[in-house]
């Protein structure tokens, strides 16, 4: 991880401090903030593909991610 990307002790302190379902709320969100990203990226790329495609290539992507 670069340095820029590392959690201040505040961030730390603050995440540290949620409850367990506010916790899960975030991560919920982030998810499918990067599955529309994905998405509209995908879109740009092949902008012929019908949503369907779209919607199955996403779901493709993301079952195999890896961190």
């Amino acid at each position: 991880m670069l340095p820029d990307e590392q959690a201040s002790p505040e961030q730390i302190r603050i995440l540290r401090a949620l409850s367990g379902e506010r916790r899960w709320q975030l991560a919920e969100r982030l998810y499918w903030s990067a599955h529309k990203m994905k998405m509209a990226g995908l879109r740009l790329q092949h902008p012929d593909w019908p949503e369907e495609r779209l919607t199955s290539e996403v779901r493709r992507i993301f079952l195999h991610a890896r961190t």
